[in-house]
């Protein structure tokens, strides 16, 4: 029995018993290994401690309870082993970046975190190279530690229809490396020419023209649309970009949404130029 099947047993004993007290003696019980290995293996597979991979799944599953019913979120929470509404809120605000109140009341899509799939089937998804224009967004600067929290709170906050005046528009979520400070900024908003609303506090980018792969992500649904956008771009960057001998260019990369849509999929633009090394190929 390999690692991956070790924790998968652990993984299924988490979501069987979801509402339930775990520890992590009684997982690495269900694990097969002591519990020293066993926590050295799990945050090794899954890039989390499996109290915090543990805190994500019950806000998730508590998130997905509120959106199917009315049921207070306090007494939804308290199912999962939060013992305080305090307790619970603050969890949900520092998971997300927005209030349970505030995701109950704008009724918006979450980034959610699902169970854990390990050895997953192949991943593919086509991309399309075009040529785009250059165009102008009308943004707001990304002030949480993640962008998909960003996301959630630009979305419950309804910002996309503050900047267009009301109209349902396309938003864009863009990633520029600052050299400054080495690291990536990022971005949301929507085109210039659709922003007709209160633009205070917005941010103008300048995203170049030229040659742009263009990618979909798998249709996907609301529990799985984070996974889904994290190994999309991965399969941009580890499998089609070597494949098809092309490389980055360092400008503006972005994704594009439709809030409204539900339809829990995105497109990605990358800037692209031929790799040094594609005449060898």
């Amino acid at each position: 029995m390999d690692y991956q099947e070790h924790i998968r047993k652990a993984i299924e004993y988490i979501e069987e018993n979801l509402t339930d007290a775990l520890d992590n003696r009684t997982l690495a019980r269900a694990a097969g290994y002591s519990e020293y290995h066993f926590l050295r293996v799990f945050r090794e597979v899954s890039g989390l401690t499996p109290a915090d991979y543990i805190r994500k799944r019950r806000l998730t599953e508590i998130a997905c309870r509120m959106a199917e019913n009315s049921r207070p979120a306090s007494a939804i929470a308290f199912a999962y082993g939060f013992q305080s509404k305090e307790n619970f809120t603050r969890a949900f605000k520092r998971e997300h970046g927005i209030l349970p109140t505030e995701f109950r009341a704008a009724g918006n899509s979450l980034k959610l975190y699902g169970p854990l799939k390990l050895a997953p089937g192949p991943f593919r998804t086509d991309g399309e190279l075009i040529e785009l224009r250059p165009f102008e967004l009308v943004t707001y600067a990304c002030d949480q530690a993640l962008p998909t929290s960003f996301w959630n709170q630009y979305n419950a906050g309804r910002w996309s229809a503050r900047l267009s005046g009301g109209k349902v528009v396309e938003d864009y979520g863009v990633s520029i490396w600052n050299a400054c400070c080495n690291k990536l900024d990022y971005y949301i908003g929507i085109r210039s020419e659709e922003a007709h609303g209160n633009l205070a506090g917005t941010i103008r980018i300048a995203v170049e023209g030229g040659l742009y792969a263009r990618f979909r992500t798998p249709d996907s649904t609301h529990a799985n649309f984070v996974n889904t956008i994290q190994r999309t771009w991965q399969y941009i960057a580890g499998v089609w970009l070597p494949e098809n001998g092309y490389e980055r260019t360092g400008g503006a990369e972005f994704e594009t949404y439709v809030e409204t849509s539900r339809t829990f999929s995105e497109e990605i633009y990358i800037p692209l130029q031929k790799s040094a090394d594609s005449h060898l190929k």
